[in-house]
Parts: structure tokens; sequence; C-alpha cells
């Protein structure tokens, strides 16, 4: 009787070692599958990386060229505006002579 209760609780004892095994092996392959996904993804992020930082490159040496022009711009931009202030100024400075004169033909005209 002995024997069979022995024998009986070492097969559930394999068993058990058996499913442990069969545990750790799945539980091992379900790491490798994660690791295989993260690595992947890593891959991918390093290249999305490499082609953005091409991009900034081409950016970064578009704005160098575009800086100079804008430059240039803002510069003819502050001399039209001094150019219309002084035309402004031009043509008040002429209607207020204009006027003057006008006053002084009509003076003119009522002396006469």
């Amino acid at each position: 009787m002995v024997d069979a209760t022995v024998h009986q609780q070492l097969g559930t004892l394999i068993a058990e070692v058996k499913n442990l095994r069969e545990d750790f092996r799945r539980s091992e392959d379900r790491s490798d599958a994660g690791r295989t996904s993260m690595n992947r993804r890593i891959d991918e992020l390093v290249e999305r990386v490499g082609t953005l930082e091409g991009s900034l490159t081409l950016v970064k040496d578009e704005i160098a060229e575009m800086k100079p022009v804008t430059e240039d711009v803002r510069k003819w931009k502050l001399i039209g505006m001094g150019a219309l202030g002084v035309i402004g100024l031009g043509g008040a400075a002429i209607g207020v002579t204009f006027a003057d004169v006008a006053r002084r033909a009509v003076m003119l005209l009522r002396a006469v």
C-alpha cells in the first residue's frame, strides 16, 4: 500500500514538473516574441529618426538661404515706408503752397 501511494505521489510530482517546464517554455516563447516585436519597433523608430534628421538638415539649409532675402525685404519695406512718408510730407507741402497761392490770388483779385 505504501508503495502505491509513493508511486502515485511520484507520478503527480513528475506531472507537475512537466507542467512547470511547459509553462516556462511558453513563457520563454512569449518573451522571445515580445523581444522580437520590441526590436522591430525600435528599428522602425531608428529609421524614422534618421529620416527626420535628414529632413531637418534640409529645412535648416533652406532657412539659412531664406534669411538674407527676408532681411532684404525688411530693409525695402523700411525704405518704402520712409519714401512714402517723404512723399506724404511733400504732398502736404505742395497742397499748402497751392492753397496759399490760391488765397493770395483771390486777395489780389479782390483788391483789383
